[in-house]
């Protein structure tokens, strides 16, 4: 498994984001990007999991360029975690379950009891599942995104600051849960932004700083 981010460029009103950033992420890879706000770390997260058009350059997936009839695979394996995730509507066990109806995960099914376990061991209980999506808090939210990443078994995890509104405890349940879920299967990796570079060195193996990454060729 092998990510490539070849000379991406974002530019925004004729002002470049970022220019000539490229990235590798090998299988078992686990990555943390830092930089200051307004370098273009969540840009460059959503344009690795093909969520955000590039003005230059291009992204290969397992030695093939992603585009076209390409990307539903491509994202049911590379997995975008929201620092904020979109309002729906419904119940939580709605938010995680819907997914598995999408044809980027159509041979996967949806298991609650697995679905519940990581919520208790992110503090939370089979209400949790019941709950209004619309009525959670920032935290809450980021509970919900990452369970639903995590059950729907991707080989690469883009998190974007997803522990940012949790309370302390929270915060390290949810570092260990991932952890864990990397070590269940050697091959997943992780590409983790956050602004904490404490927790950077805690989450991965190597702390990427994004401007790092700007090539001058």
């Amino acid at each position: 498994m092998s990510l490539i981010a070849h000379n991406l460029g974002i530019a925004f009103d004729g002002t470049w984001i970022f220019r000539n950033v490229s990235l590798t992420v090998e299988s078992g890879n686990r990555v943390a990007l830092v930089g200051p706000s307004g370098s273009g770390k969540s840009l460059l997260l959503k344009s690795l999991a093909m969520l955000q058009s590039v003005d230059e350059g291009y992204v290969e997936w397992q030695r093939e360029k992603i585009s076209g009839s390409r990307v539903p695979g491509f994202r049911g394996e590379v997995m975008y975690v929201p620092q904020r995730s979109a309002d729906s509507d419904g119940t939580v066990e709605d938010f995680l379950s819907t997914p598995f109806s999408f044809a980027a995960h159509a041979d996967k099914t949806f298991d609650r009891s697995v679905a519940l376990k990581q919520i208790q061991q992110l503090g939370r209980g089979d209400k949790f599942l019941a709950k209004s999506q619309r009525e959670l808090s920032g935290g809450e939210r980021q509970i919900a995104a990452i369970v639903r990443a995590l059950i729907l078994a991707p080989s690469l995890l883009l998190l974007d600051e997803p522990t940012s509104a949790m309370d302390g405890e929270t915060a390290a349940a949810a570092e260990a849960l991932i952890d864990a879920w990397c070590d269940g299967e050697p091959s997943r990796s992780t590409v983790w932004v956050t602004h904490d570079r404490q927790q950077a060195q805690r989450v991965s193996e190597r702390v990427v700083e994004m401007n790092q990454l700007e090539s001058t060729t």
